[in-house]
């Protein structure tokens, strides 16, 4: 028995005479807003006395008492009575709590905190987590000062939970203080409550499950998650068909952005080789071909980019490439991201119904992608990305980190975590708007007046280019939503988002630097209307009408806003 559980065996009258001194609703009216309901599942750790668990239960609530000390437990059972269930258990195993099979609306960890070691921290930060259900709150209370009675206390802070609920998909909702309740000058007392989302359906559950808790021999299955968090992101056109609850996308999409997340990973020159991504470092990678992959490595992953032409041999390369990984994601994570059953898979690819020809000169759009098939989703599961993906894609990249970093070929180079990181951007961060530049330094040589975006005056020598959606909460450099404004205007929006009404007052400006700077050449119009198609909601896929592209610019505003809680301009 080490020296803290001693101390409690030995006082345990004197600590539960103490603590019953305290009234629940004094000691945690910090956090009052999320106290348990009546009829919530309640997992109370570190239960002591009894006294949290005999008000929550008085609630209501069906309550699971978790005490390691046999004394205080016996204290606790008899100041509660049988309506409590009171288990021997500790952190961070939880052994006799998981048996139960249950979980639970409302996990109280209350003065336990600060006895645990840090080394022991991340595993019971899991365990909690995988107890919570939907929707459910982690409630961990850390007291700041040390012990002078023989109890043995380590360091906390809110940082340290900040980080764990990070890579275990648990929100931050609430971070208050307060003073010792049993008037200790040199102790004061933080409070966190942590959240896991729900989105009605359970779908956030099962995406945490395969991300946290599925086995992994490579990083597959987070590809595949991050390419469908980043297309239900970035593309609201990108949706083929919905029927039977299920949603079809074009499967060349799914190949561009899944060697989008990957080109910086492989390609990049660490000691001579690429970032390993998988467990067998002499396996390979199945859609690493000499006749597609090897044959582009000139190309950056930007390269890849809606809309784009290629010719010659690249367009030769590109078509290998995409049919390479289709096979590669159709044989690792979509036979292997199921849901109980292993015949109950998740996403599905099917094929096109007519075999498609090699070309000599192909275009990255809707032609091209539908020619790969088909990649089949659950709709429900759909929604879920599109609404929780700024949640779930840090999560992704959290766990991604941490699979390289258990590889040895990275472990070899002692790769930085930093260059992890840097290898896992999706957009550059320099937010490349030379294209948009390069069109209105060509422009204004012509001659060609340029009026600014937001404002009803001449555009000069000395501009800015701005995204209409902020870069830092929607990284998009499509040529809809990048415009020519001063820097006044641009460091005055900075990362917000138009009024409607300033959009409306500026739609006639808007449409006419379109119209100016991409409708005389064939080649930007195409683009500017396929990237317009896939990014935007309600686009036709043949669409050629600058009006219906504000349009549909007007609504995505609307969702980024809404959905993300950016603020107005």
């Amino acid at each position: 028995m080490n020296s803290t559980s001693l101390f409690y065996s030995q006082n345990a009258i004197e600590l539960a005479e103490q603590y019953n001194g305290l009234d629940f609703k004094s000691v945690h009216q910090s956090w009052k807003l999320y106290w348990p309901e009546s009829g919530s599942n309640v997992l109370d750790i570190g239960a002591g006395s009894g006294r949290d668990a005999k008000w929550m239960n008085d609630q209501g609530c069906e309550v699971i008492a978790v005490e390691p000390n046999d004394a205080l437990r016996q204290i606790g059972l008899q100041s509660t009575g049988p309506e409590v269930t009171w288990l021997n258990d500790s952190l961070p195993v939880l052994k006799n709590v998981q048996s139960l099979g249950m979980r639970f609306d409302l996990i109280l960890v209350s003065a336990v905190w600060m006895h645990l070691a840090p080394s022991l921290r991340e595993r019971a930060f899991r365990k909690l987590s995988n107890l919570l259900s939907p929707n459910g709150k982690l409630v961990i209370s850390l007291r700041h000062g040390e012990f002078t009675d023989g109890r043995q206390g380590f360091s906390v802070s809110v940082e340290e939970l900040e980080k764990l609920s990070k890579d275990h998909a648990l929100q931050l909702q609430l971070v208050s203080g307060s003073e010792d309740n049993l008037q200790r000058a040199d102790v004061s007392w933080q409070t966190v409550v942590l959240n896991l989302p729900d989105d009605g359906s359970g779908n956030l559950n099962t995406v945490r499950r395969i991300i946290v808790n599925d086995s992994k021999s490579a990083t597959y299955k987070l590809a595949l998650l991050r390419t469908l968090i980043r297309i239900a992101d970035a593309h609201s056109g990108a949706v083929l068909d919905r029927s039977d609850g299920k949603i079809a996308l074009s499967a060349g999409l799914v190949a561009l952005y899944w060697v989008r997340q990957f080109k910086r990973l492989i390609d990049v020159d660490i000691e001579g080789h690429g970032i390993q991504q998988n467990s067998n470092a002499t396996k390979g990678l199945g859609f690493v071909k000499d006749d597609g992959w090897n044959k582009l490595k000139h190309l950056s992953a930007d390269d890849f980019s809606i809309g784009a032409l290629y010719v010659g041999e690249e367009a030769k390369a590109i078509q290998k490439l995409f049919t390479h990984t289709i096979s590669t994601i159709k044989a690792g994570p979509v036979t292997f991201i199921y849901q109980g059953d292993k015949q109950n898979k998740l996403f599905e690819i099917q094929a096109a119904e007519k075999r498609r020809k090699y070309s000599d000169a192909i275009i990255l759009d809707s032609e091209f992608f539908t020619g790969f098939g088909q990649f089949i989703l659950d709709e429900k599961l759909w929604g879920c990305f599109r609404l929780y993906h700024s949640w779930i894609e840090p999560l992704v990249v959290n766990q991604w980190v941490k699979e390289m970093q258990r590889f040895k070929l990275n472990q070899d180079r002692n790769i930085s975590l930093q260059s992890y990181h840097d290898c896992l951007v999706w957009i550059d961060s320099s937010r490349d708007t030379r294209y948009v530049r390069k069109r209105v330094d060509e422009l204004q040589a012509e001659g060609t007046v340029i009026h600014r975006a937001w404002s009803n005056t001449v555009l000069k020598s000395l501009y800015d280019v701005d995204h209409c959606l902020p870069f830092a909460y929607w990284p998009n450099n499509d040529k809809w939503n990048l415009l020519p404004a001063t820097s006044n205007e641009n460091r005055s929006k900075s990362d917000r988002v138009p009024k409607a009404k300033r959009l409306f007052d500026s739609k006639e400006r808007i449409l006419e630097w379109w119209q100016i700077a991409w409708e005389s050449d064939p080649l930007h119009q195409q683009r500017f209307f396929t990237e317009a198609t896939f990014s935007l909601p309600n686009v036709p896929a043949q669409c050629n009408d600058f009006e219906e592209v504000f349009e549909a610019m007007g609504l995505q505003i609307r969702g980024v806003r809404s959905r993300l809680l950016v603020s107005e301009w």
